[in-house]
């Protein structure tokens, strides 16, 4: 079958690392895609929002079946358009695709079917925002309500930094229309953990767990990014803990989007904090995380092609799902500055040398071809990702790897994975 994949990141690169292992594919288009994804197939020039140029190509270039990586698309209405087209697309549609896009849409779902998160008021006035966190005493964490790519949200100890927060986002228009509200939340104490899930509007196959890390610095220190970083399986998350995110979160969230007339398909991500009190959701995203996917797709033995077009055709229970059993590391090389002004245009070498090392991926991020060489192109710009016999084996290879990539200003954490050594 024909495939045309929307994305240009990492997470992209994995998917397509691995729909191109599968016997069903006879062709893979990636739109726009990256010099990475780039061996796998053709690539198209076009914005992954052209939703009438997506649906166009798609018709012409015989494509029988669309897999929708980012979220943009997805708010937007990609599979929507491409199923109304009668091409088969992977993804939910844009009422669904509210559980990501509008945070206020998903504490209302989590509060109407009693999934355990933390308590939030929801603000589209900044003066309102700041006395309500003026009265408060306790940490809080201020979020964009829309789409800030991972960004828009802040941890604040102090109700001053918190007031900062929010009148950057609301007055400021730091992240433009995503910012016209804002969720101000109590602060969770845990370890986190990221949970994927395929959904096919009925049933619900829970991916092996995962943990990302979102702040730029190590010891989880500085600015939220879109993550530095990924390992699974998370030891946080147990055999019993599953279980409970299952029952608690997972079904009566996907009970919940049916009831509300907004039926949910694709892959739900549930971002959990693990308190002393139990499992609590901190957001939700419609797609695969990044950079969760690499190490995930790198444990995955079955083909994940078959699995999506299962989801998509709402026959998931009729499919069975093999992991491999060593864990595997993601380290995020990025641009010096991310997330804040980085420089483009540096070029990149060792990459080569990184894939020659067994059991090592390098999934492009932010990259382009500049006069015939490799240059950084984004804030987040590779995930070197290795497999290994247990955690500290995986991260070791992973770093292995990541000494021999070179460009200037590379900047990447060094304590990826290292809370599941430690444990």
């Amino acid at each position: 079958m024909n495939v045309l994949l929307i994305g240009s990141g990492g997470r992209e690169h994995a998917i397509a690392w691995k729909i191109s292992q599968s016997p069903k594919l006879d062709a893979l288009y990636l739109l726009p895609g990256n010099p990475g994804m780039a061996k796998f197939g053709p690539t198209v020039d076009m914005d992954v929002n052209d939703i009438d140029g997506i649906v166009e190509f798609a018709k012409k270039s015989n494509i029988d079946f669309v897999i929708v990586g980012p979220e943009d698309p997805l708010d937007n209405g990609l599979v929507d358009a491409c199923e109304a087209a009668g091409i088969k697309a992977f993804g939910p549609n844009k009422a669904a695709a509210q559980l990501e896009a509008d945070k206020a849409f998903a504490k209302k779902i989590m509060k109407e079917n009693s999934i355990p998160t933390a308590e939030a008021r929801i603000f589209d006035n900044f003066n309102d925002a700041k006395a309500y966190i003026a009265s408060r005493d306790e940490a809080v964490v201020v979020k964009a309500a829309g789409l800030a790519k991972g960004k828009g949200v802040y941890v604040c100890d102090e109700p001053s930094d918190a007031i900062l927060a929010a009148e950057k986002i609301m007055c400021d228009n730091l992240f433009g229309e995503a910012g016209a509200q804002v969720v101000v939340e109590e602060k969770l104490i845990g370890e986190e953990a990221s949970i994927l899930a395929f959904v096919d509007g009925k049933s619900i196959y829970v991916m092996e767990s995962s943990q990302d890390h979102k702040p730029i610095g190590e010891g989880d220190k500085g600015a939220n990014t879109g993550g530095m970083g990924a390992y699974s399986p998370a030891p946080v998350v147990t055999d019993k803990l599953m279980e409970q995110i299952t029952k608690e979160v997972l079904v009566p969230t996907v009970d919940g989007m049916k009831r509300n007339g907004t039926p949910f398909k694709g892959i739900l991500y549930a971002g959990i904090m693990v308190t002393q009190a139990g499992p609590r959701v901190l957001e939700f995203n419609v797609r695969f995380g990044d950079p969760e996917t690499q190490p995930i797709l790198m444990r995955l033995k079955s083909d994940l092609l078959e699995v999506m077009l299962a989801t998509s055709e709402g026959r998931l229970d009729s499919v069975e799902l093999e992991w491999d059993e060593r864990p595997a590391v993601c380290v995020v090389l990025s641009s010096e500055g991310y997330p804040g002004d980085y420089e483009k245009g540096r070029e990149i070498t060792g990459i080569s040398d990184a894939n020659a090392i067994e059991d090592v991926v390098v999934f492009h991020a932010g990259t382009s071809i500049k006069d015939t060489k490799l240059v950084n192109a984004g804030g987040r710009v590779l995930g070197v990702t290795a497999l290994g016999d247990d955690v500290a084996a995986a991260k070791e290879k992973a770093y292995k790897a990541v000494e021999k990539i070179n460009f200037d200003g590379v900047y990447y954490r060094r304590d990826i994975a290292d809370k599941a050594i430690n444990r």
